[in-house]
């Protein structure tokens, strides 16, 4: 595991297209979120310490607004074949156990991920209602404790979201986000051979 952060894409960015199989066997698009308030657009895995830290508070805080009018959804760009953890059947099992309310996407190729300039799981992106980039950066500032190689521990500072809170609350009031962003830090994304970042 390399740690990486968020590459932090410009503000003021159109949210590049997409259109996935989910883990239900149906595609999702960019289209689909047409109308929401926000678009909060994650970066994540199945195996990630960095992502099971945050599923909790993740899955609370998406129901939360989502009755507010924001549309989450999450893509899994991993290399599956080293990485079988994450594969795409393995994909629908995360959701169903973390009770996550939005679409679980697989991104095969790669491409999105590309698109996205996505670097770590997680990896989150924040788009206004005319899917113009709002924020990027940590969900908060609390991070999985490290016991030791492949072993962590999330009890000693539980995540909350705090960051990400903030950001949804400026949009959702109708107001800009502060673009005092911090950014995310994780595991990089497990690219395939001859697909990695120039």
């Amino acid at each position: 595991m390399a740690m990486t952060a968020s590459k932090m894409m410009d503000l003021g960015t159109q949210a590049p297209f997409f259109d996935l199989k989910n883990t239900e066997n149906m595609n999702t698009s960019l289209n689909d979120f047409s109308g929401a308030k926000a678009l909060v657009v994650l970066f994540i895995c199945n195996h990630c310490p960095y992502v099971i830290h945050i599923a909790p508070a993740l899955a609370e805080l998406a129901k939360s607004y989502q009755e507010k009018g924001v549309a989450f959804v999450a893509i899994n760009s991993n290399d599956t074949e080293n990485y079988p953890a994450d594969s795409f059947d393995k994909m629908a099992e995360e959701k169903a156990l973390r009770g996550y309310t939005f679409p679980y996407l697989f991104d095969e190729t790669q491409e999105i991920a590309h698109a996205y300039d996505a670097a770590c799981t997680p990896d989150i992106f924040v788009f206004d209602a005319e899917q113009k980039l709002a924020y990027r950066g940590q969900f908060d500032s609390t991070r999985p404790h490290r016991i030791s190689s492949g072993n962590y521990d999330s009890s000693q500072a539980q995540a909350s979201g705090e960051d990400l809170k903030q950001a949804l609350n400026a949009l959702v009031a109708g107001n800009t986000v502060d673009e005092k962003q911090i950014a995310s830090i994780g595991c990089n994304i497990k690219w395939k051979l001859g697909n990695e970042p120039t």
